[in-house]
C-alpha cells in the first residue's frame, strides 16, 4: 500500500498490495519503505516462524531445513549441522557474473523480495522482514550480478547477493559506493543476521529479481508508447503528412481501446480538425498511417502485462511455504517464474516494433525522395555550404544499427528452458533472462526515440520554414519543440550529436517531459 503524506511518498509492507508504481517510487529513491505497524500482520509472521520451530523440534525433517537442497532433498542433515546450511546455501550459490545491477534495479530487488516474504508463508521471522527494510530506509543496497539465473528455483544465485548482505558478507553500496558489507556493519554497529533454519531458502528461493525488472521495465514502456505518439505526431507535421487518418469515425469501426486512445492523441497533438491539413497523396505510407496500430499494441498489452507483474509481485514465490495458522507445509513450484517470462517476451517484441517504426519514419524524413522537399539528411546549411553538410546521415545510421539490435533481441528467453541441476530443475522459466533482454530491447529503443525526437524537431522547423504563411504550431508539438532546443540547438553547420543524443535518452528515462494521461491500469 502506498500512501502520501507532505510530499513524501511511503510504502508499506503487510497492509495489502503493492503496484509496479509503489515498487518504481523506491527504486527511484521518490518513496520510503516501513512495515506495517499492525499487530495482526506481526502476529501472523511470527506464527509461521514459531510454527517451523515446533516442527523441527518434534519431526525433524523439513525440506531445505533439514535436507540438502534440489536434488539432494534425499541426503540427511545432521541435526546439529541444521544451523549452518542457510549460510552453505548463500554461499555456494556466490557464482553470478556479468554487470552489476543498478542501484534503481537493487533498490527495486529489496521491495519485491520484502513483498513477497510478507505475505506470511514463508516461514521467516519479523526480524528479517526488518532487517530488509532497513536495508531500503539506509539505502543499503546489495551488490547483485546480473547473470546466473534461470529463473526457477527463481533467482537463486542473484538472490544470494541479498542473503549475503544480511549475514554481513560481499558487499553493498552506501551512499552508492561499493563498500565491503563487514564494514558497513561494523562502522553502523549492526550486527549481522543469524539466519533462521529456513531463512536462506525463503530469501533465495523466488522470482524477486525478473519481478523487480519487470517493474521497471513497465514503466519504461508505458512512457516510450507514449512518447512514440508524440514523434509520430512530430513526424507527420515534418512530412506534411495526412492528419485524417487519424480521424475518430474511423477508429470507432475498430474498437481496441489502446487503438482509439493512440488515434485520440495524435489528433489532439495535430489539432486535426481545427486546422487544414494538405497532403499531396490520398494515403501516407505505413509508419504513419499504421502509426496508431504499432503503438496501440502496447497501450492495448498494458493491463494484461500490469496483471501478471503485479500478481507476481504480491506472490508468495518461495518453496516449501509455510502456513503458521492452519500448521501446514505445502511443497510446490511457486519459484517458476513464467508470467514474468511471458510478459517481458511479449513486452520486448511490442519494444521493438515501436522502435522499428521510429525508424521507417526516420527513412523517409531524412531521404529527399520521400520528404516532401525538405533537406536531404535534414541538413539546415545553406547556399555553396550544403556541398560539406551531411546533417543527420549517420544518425539514421545510427538509428538502423540500434533498430536492428533491438530486433534481433526479441526472441523469446522463455523458449530456452535448460535441464539444470542433476535434472531435478528440468523445466525452467528463463523469465529473469528474459528481463534483462527487454530492459535491453528498451534501452536501444530509447536511443532510437531520443534520434527521433532530435531529427523530428529539426524537420519541423525545415518544414515550417518553407511555408511562410503556416499557423501556428499545435501548442503539444510546440512544447516538445521546445523541450528539445532546450538541449539541442538547431542542426546548421555539422557538430557531433553524442552529447547531445545521451542527454535526450537520459531525460527520456527520467520521463522529464508530461505527455498524456496514464493508460494500462486497469
Amino acid at each position: 500500500m502506498t500512501t502520501q503524506h507532505d510530499s513524501s511518498m511511503t510504502v508499506t509492507f503487510g497492509d495489502g498490495r503493492l503496484t509496479i508504481e509503489a515498487v518504481c517510487a523506491l527504486a527511484q529513491g521518490r518513496a520510503k519503505a516501513r512495515l506495517s505497524d499492525d499487530a495482526g500482520f506481526m502476529a501472523r509472521i511470527a506464527r509461521g516462524a514459531a510454527f517451523l520451530d515446533r516442527l523441527l523440534a518434534e519431526e525433524g525433517h523439513i525440506y531445505g531445513v533439514t535436507t540438502g537442497y534440489g536434488d539432494s532433498v534425499t541426503r540427511p542433515v545432521p541435526a546439529h549441522l541444521v544451523p549452518e546450511l542457510p549460510l552453505h546455501l548463500t554461499r555456494f550459490h556466490g557464482c553470478g557474473l556479468g554487470a552489476d545491477l543498478g542501484l534503481e534495479a537493487g533498490r527495486a530487488v529489496l521491495a519485491t523480495r520484502l513483498c513477497s516474504l510478507a505475505q506470511g508463508v514463508s516461514g521467516v521471522s519479523p526480524e528479517l522482514l526488518q532487517r530488509l527494510c532497513w536495508l531500503l530506509q539506509q539505502d543499503l543496497i546489495p551488490r547483485i550480478p546480473e547473470e546466473g539465473s534461470v529463473g526457477a528455483s527463481g533467482d537463486l544465485t542473484p538472490l544470494s547477493y541479498v542473503a549475503a548482505v544480511l549475514v554481513g558478507e560481499r558487499e553493498l553500496y552506501r551512499a552508492g559506493q561499493l563498500q565491503p558489507t563487514a564494514h558497513v556493519y561494523r562502522e553502523l554497529g549492526i550486527a549481522p543476521l543469524v539466519l533462521r533454519p529456513k531463512e536462506g531458502l525463503a530469501l533465495m528461493n523466488g522470482t524477486s529479481v525478473m519481478t523487480a525488472l519487470a517493474c521497471l521495465a513497465f514503466q519504461r514502456c508505458e512512457y516510450l508508447m507514449q512518447l512514440t505518439t508524440r514523434i509520430t505526431a512530430l513526424m507527420c507535421e515534418a512530412l506534411a503528412g495526412n492528419a485524417f487518418h487519424f480521424d475518430a469515425r474511423l477508429f470507432a469501426a475498430k474498437p481496441h481501446p489502446g487503438l482509439q486512445q493512440i488515434a485520440a492523441w495524435l489528433r489532439d497533438d495535430l489539432a486535426a480538425g481545427t486546422l487544414p491539413r494538405h497532403s499531396d497523396r490520398l494515403q501516407d505510407r505505413y509508419s504513419l498511417r499504421c502509426a496508431p496500430h504499432v503503438i496501440a499494441v502496447v497501450a492495448d498489452s498494458l493491463p494484461w502485462w500490469r496483471q501478471l507483474i503485479e500478481n507476481e509481485l504480491n506472490s508468495a514465490n518461495d518453496n516449501p511455504l509455510i502456513d503458521g495458522d492452519e500448521e501446514h507445509v505445502m511443497h510446490g513450484g511457486h519459484f517458476y517464474g513464467g508470467h514474468i517470462a511471458m510478459a517481458m517476451d511479449s513486452m520486448k517484441t511490442a519494444i521493438a516494433n515501436l522502435a522499428d517504426l521510429l525508424d521507417r519514419q526516420l527513412a523517409q524524413l531524412v531521404d529527399s525522395k520521400f520528404n516532401k522537399g525538405l533537406p536531404g539528411n535534414l541538413s539546415g546549411a545553406h547556399g555553396e555550404r550544403r556541398a560539406i553538410n551531411h546533417g543527420f546521415k549517420a544518425v539514421q545510421i545510427g538509428v538502423s544499427a540500434w533498430t536492428a539490435e533491438a530486433l534481433k533481441q526479441t526472441l523469446p528467453a522463455s523458449i530456452f528452458s535448460r535441464s539444470t541441476e542433476c535434472h531435478n530443475q528440468d523445466k525452467v522459466s528463463m523469465g529473469t533472462i528474459a528481463a534483462r533482454d527487454c530492459l535491453r530491447v528498451l534501452q536501444l529503443s530509447e536511443q532510437v526515440a531520443a534520434a527521433c525526437l532530435l531529427a523530428g524537431v529539426q524537420g519541423v522547423e525545415l518544414r515550417r520554414a518553407l511555408q511562410a504563411d503556416a499557423a501556428p504550431l499545435p501548442a503539444a508539438l510546440q512544447a516538445t519543440c521546445d523541450a528539445v532546443r532546450g538541449v539541442s540547438p538547431p542542426l546548421v553547420e555539422d557538430r557531433p550529436l553524442e552529447a547531445e543524443l545521451r542527454q535526450l535518452v537520459a531525460a527520456i528515462q527520467q520521463q522529464a517531459w508530461p505527455l498524456y494521461a496514464e493508460v494500462g491500469h486497469g
